[in-house]
């Protein structure tokens, strides 16, 4: 199997989540067995794993999804050397120090982010500005509208994730950026979370 066609299947289950052979061959254009000898030899590498899940009558559906090693060849930025630096300004300043920090970094992306949509006249507007910054920035970001009228902002990677980890007010601070980078006329709740164990972070946005 080629390289190309490799990280191909693996963004797909990255982006999009479990995957059946089908619906792989489908998207790639490629017959069933082709994808079949692909995802064997990313399992062999253990890049991916599958989940036989039942669905209704007949055989469960076989679906297939990342490892923590596959997770992993989408890299978490400078991850030990940020984890260190959170823990050196905690142990020197404290968790008030951290949280210091936390919030400078909040008004210095909120500041770049609101001068990136400063010309948007719509909240999708804003939104479509958003999604760019962030997909930018690595997070693999995407958004499309909801059936009651609101949107659903997805980021599919987390390139801070370590960090995030070992201070989880850096997600709490994003939280809130996203809520001051809209504006008041809509309702920002995130609905998934990676590091609850979601395979990736969703937030819901609701005009008001």
């Amino acid at each position: 199997m080629n390289d190309r066609a490799a990280d191909r299947i693996l963004f797909q289950l990255k982006t999009r989540g479990p995957q059946t052979i089908g619906e792989l061959g489908a998207r790639f254009s490629m017959t069933g067995e082709a994808a079949r000898q692909h995802l064997a030899k990313l399992a062999d590498a253990g890049l991916v794993r599958h989940e036989d899940r039942p669905e209704g009558r007949g055989r469960p559906k076989r679906y297939w999804a990342l490892t923590e090693e596959g997770n992993a060849r989408f890299p978490d930025s400078h991850a030990q050397l940020t984890v260190d630096l959170l823990q050196s300004v905690r142990d020197l300043f404290g968790e008030t120090g951290l949280d210091r920090l936390i919030e400078k970094r909040r008004a210095e992306n909120l500041a770049a982010y609101k001068a990136e949509v400063s010309e948007a006249s719509t909240l999708r507007q804003k939104l479509e500005r958003l999604v760019g910054l962030r997909d930018r920035e690595g997070y693999m970001a995407e958004c499309s509208g909801t059936e009651d009228g609101g949107y659903l902002l997805v980021e599919n990677h987390c390139p801070v994730c370590a960090a995030a980890a070992e201070c989880q007010g850096l997600c709490r601070a994003e939280l809130e950026l996203f809520q001051d980078v809209l504006g008041p006329d809509c309702v920002v709740e995130r609905t998934d979370h990676i590091l609850s164990g979601a395979r990736r972070c969703a937030y819901r946005i609701t005009p008001k």
